[in-house]
């Protein structure tokens, strides 16, 4: 295994793995940013108001993308496992 290969594998788990928690990330960020906006027009501070709405997010957008997710996964997972008798060599 080569110095390249392995730098190869590195670079492409690192990029599923952005891929993968792009979403996620992204509801919880414009799920935020909406609850702080309410927050400073109505002057309420209340910390479950903005934890509640970030969770509704995240889990609704892993629903939403939990499929679409979960196939990237194993065709990455599926792909590696394949190619492992070329890695051994």
């Amino acid at each position: 295994m080569s110095v390249e290969m392995i730098i190869g594998i590195g670079r492409e788990t690192i990029e599923v793995m952005i891929i993968l928690a792009g979403p996620v990330l992204a509801a919880g960020l414009i799920a935020g940013v909406l609850v702080s906006l309410f927050q400073t027009v109505t002057r309420i501070q209340d910390m479950t108001l903005t934890l509640v709405p970030k969770m509704l997010a995240v889990v609704a957008s892993l629903a939403l993308f939990g499929p679409w997710m979960l196939e990237r996964l194993l065709g990455f997972t599926t792909s590696l496992i394949e190619s492992l008798p070329s890695y051994v060599r």
